[in-house]
């Protein structure tokens, strides 16, 4: 047998071994309230950061982020009525 072999063979069960116990740690109550916890405060931090620099942009008179998309959608409806009307006029052209 080859050392390459050995040493898969040695890596694959001690990947196993770890794999099994950190499964069992990771679904441990001490683990997972914690985790929570810090996802659940890491959020409202995001959240209150994304609504201080809406309002600061607004302050500054530039479009916030929620603007942006408000205008992006509408131009995406406004291409959508155009490539229709475009459709449309090419099939009565044809028909002509």
């Amino acid at each position: 047998m080859n050392p390459w072999e050995t040493w898969k063979k040695g890596f694959d069960a001690w990947e196993n071994a770890t794999a099994q116990y950190l499964e069992q740690v990771l679904k441990s109550e001490s683990v997972l309230t914690p985790s929570g916890a810090l996802l659940t405060a890491a959020m409202k931090t995001k959240a209150q950061m994304d609504k201080a620099a809406a309002q600061w942009w607004g302050l500054m008179g530039l479009p916030t982020k929620r603007d942006q998309e408000r205008l992006l959608h509408t131009v995406n409806q406004l291409q959508s009525k155009l490539l229709d009307l475009e459709e449309k006029l090419e099939a009565a052209q044809q028909k002509e």
